[in-house]
């Protein structure tokens, strides 16, 4: 290591103790403009001396995850990126799940929340139609949203690390023989008991699904001391992961019989809550994004989507279930395709 270098690692050592962080937390100042049960929808500001450019934006997380997914630290935000682009860019938040929540399923934000958010934003921007990116679990909502209520005013959909074939994904390969033994009972008594997946479990799980990171992350951080941007990216994550928040019941319960046992979005139909819905109806442009490092999404299970899709196209990019989106290298690689599609989109 370098004079320089260690000088360098002293200095954000010493800045993470006198100061207690790294990373600029600073969220991207917003606007609140609609409110309802897990519905509130934001306007984000563009800096006052950016003009608009292009047509609206509308970010949809997944549930159990803050909004803060778009906005993880300055220099790492996609929303931060939207605004200095000049975009009006709008998100949706879902708020604090609780027990009294435990009876919604998928469907109140497939017919509820999420064709309220993109209404919203609709409206908002001055009437054009609206750019919908979702990721993960929101990337799914977004696309039986568009399916579910065709006239809807979506200009697109972009969707970011969201797995569509649940038999594509080696991370959940060791649970299903144990479904047949007890997961059919044991599984479906834990969400009913608690009302959902608790808070805990959610963020237990996301852990587990890069493992391998956790187990090598202090030797990362000692390897990387002098490189302040990458000390800053893991504590914003670290951050980011501490505010998950529960699943409901019913949605769980959703999620666990029809995606993970039917596998019934890689057959392009499922039902919710008593209404069929056809995948295969959306022709929106479609653009799927996966990360290449992603286990949980990982791109044989993401493209299954497109091959659904008569509009679609398929890219990767590096990074792994957050990454993807909001990581480092996504400022080079994600982003850009986004913009690009969107560009082409409109004209």
């Amino acid at each position: 290591m370098t004079v320089d270098a260690v000088r360098a690692a002293a200095g954000n050592v010493a800045r993470r103790v006198l100061f207690g962080g790294l990373a600029d937390h600073r969220p991207v100042p917003r606007t609140l403009l609609d409110h309802g049960r897990t519905r509130s929808v934001f306007a984000y500001h563009r800096p006052a001396h950016v003009r608009r450019d292009g047509d609206p934006v509308l970010l949809v997380p997944p549930l159990a995850v803050p909004d803060s997914c778009f906005d993880l630290r300055r220099g790492c935000s996609v929303v931060e990126h939207l605004v200095t682009a000049g975009r009006p860019t709008y998100g949706v938040e879902y708020g604090e799940i609780g027990f009294a929540d435990r009876d919604l399923g998928l469907e109140h934000w497939v017919e509820e929340v999420l064709p309220s958010a993109v209404r919203t934003a609709h409206e908002h921007s001055g009437g054009k139609p609206v750019h919908v990116v979702g990721w993960c679990l929101g990337g799914i909502l977004a696309v039986l949203t568009a399916a579910s209520t065709s006239a809807l005013p979506i200009a697109s959909l972009t969707v970011v690390a969201s797995p569509f074939d649940f038999t594509a994904i080696p991370l959940l390969w060791p649970v299903r023989p144990l479904d047949t033994l007890t997961g059919r009972t044991a599984f479906p008594a834990l969400y009913r008991a608690f009302g959902g997946v608790p808070a805990p479990l959610v963020r237990r799980a996301f852990q587990i699904s890069a493992l391998d990171k956790q187990i090598t992350k202090p030797f990362a951080i000692a390897a990387n001391l002098a490189d302040r941007d990458y000390l800053a990216q893991i504590e914003a994550v670290e951050r980011f992961t501490a505010t998950m928040v529960a699943y409901p019941g019913r949605a769980v319960a959703q999620i666990y019989h029809q995606f993970f046992l039917a596998n019934a979005l890689a057959s392009g139909s499922t039902t919710l809550g008593g209404t069929a819905i056809d995948l295969t109806g959306v022709t929106l442009p479609t653009l799927v994004i996966a990360g290449r490092e992603d286990a949980i999404a990982p791109a044989r299970s993401a493209r299954a989507l497109v091959d659904l899709l008569p509009n679609a196209t398929f890219s990767t990019a590096p990074g792994g279930h957050l990454g993807v989106l909001t990581g480092r290298a996504a400022r080079d690689n994600t982003w850009p395709l986004i913009d690009r599609f969107h560009a082409d989109v409109s004209g």
